[in-house]
């Protein structure tokens, strides 16, 4: 989410650096969620996302690819037991790619923030949801179409840009040089503390996910699995001025907001008032339910027939 695309150079720079099928980043979505939503408005911050592609073209293939699934589904179960997000009730294979979901993503941003983050969001549900990770350039659009108000194909000729190609490019490598302040880190009770992780040819990059926050005089990181709390007192350290705490939306207004919400999410944002709101869709996981608006279940993968794959 950009939350301010005028200001050439602004006060507050926040990069968060991510992949849309990582399940630590899946998890994070309550507290990024909310924090966005206390810094919207403020035209001295800029939030951008940087794509670090966490299944590499150049990884090894598995030897037995339905023992990694096994082992996969069993390692998320366990971040979602930690995050609280939901997981698949069965996982069909892991990733082949992050390149896909990450040319999608970025090329949504094109089309403006509301709606790249709603594509992002769709491909991170393909696989913490569906179970179906959209790891092709077919399964990429196929998952996010009948976002509202996107152009399908606009974004479909996008993705397959040089233009897109090489911001992907230019945020893998940014990923892979760490601030020095990330490669040893105090765990503080987290179980993700978010030092760097060493890639197979044996370069160093960010754990996802982190922010990175930039002034022109300084910066601050914090990586891995954090609380609220902890990129409020990184923001009051480097911003421009005291966080303000973002209004509790009444749930049926956070769910026209945002779309869908899981349960951690319908406690970080919401007010508490009566739920579910009238309309809203259940769809069960293998960690509690995610909640859809009825527009969005009109064409969610999750509820809505599959769309046939594009040529």
């Amino acid at each position: 989410m950009t939350i301010d695309t005028r200001a050439a150079q602004p006060a507050l720079e926040i990069v968060e650096f991510t992949d849309p099928l990582c399940p630590w980043a899946w998890g994070s979505e309550p507290v990024f969620r909310r924090l966005r939503a206390a810094l919207t408005g403020d035209t001295r911050v800029r939030w951008r996302r940087a794509y670090c592609i966490l299944f590499d073209h150049d990884d090894d293939p598995a030897p037995d690819p339905d023992a990694e699934t096994a082992w996969y589904a069993r390692y998320v179960e366990d971040i979602s037991a930690h995050t609280h997000a939901p997981r698949a009730l069965r996982l069909s294979r892991v990733a082949a790619s992050s390149w896909p979901a990450s040319l999608v993503a970025k090329a949504a941003e094109a089309q403006g923030a509301q709606i790249a983050d709603r594509v992002l969001r769709r491909l991170r549900e393909s696989v913490f949801v569906l179970g179906e990770p959209a790891d092709t350039p077919e399964s990429a659009l196929a998952a996010v179409s009948g976002v509202p108000g996107l152009d399908v194909d606009r974004l479909a000729t996008d993705a397959a840009s040089a233009g897109v190609l090489e911001g992907v490019r230019a945020d893998r490598a940014e990923a892979r040089r760490p601030v020095e302040d990330v490669l040893s880190v105090h765990a503080d009770g987290s179980p993700h503390p978010g030092a760097a992780k060493e890639t197979p040819d044996g370069q160093l990059r960010y754990a996802l996910p982190t922010l990175l926050l930039r002034t022109a005089t300084g910066h601050r990181a914090v990586p891995g699995w954090r609380p609220y709390e902890a990129y409020v007192s990184a923001v009051a350290e480097l911003g421009p001025g005291p966080l303000p705490a973002p209004a509790a939306l009444d749930p049926a207004d956070a769910l026209a907001r945002y779309r869908t919400l899981t349960e951690p999410e319908r406690t970080a944002l919401t007010d508490g008032g009566a739920w579910p709101p009238a309309g809203a869709v259940r769809v069960d996981t293998g960690n509690g339910p995610l909640w859809l608006h009825p527009e969005e279940a009109a064409t969610h993968p999750a509820v809505a027939p599959a769309s046939p794959s594009r040529p």
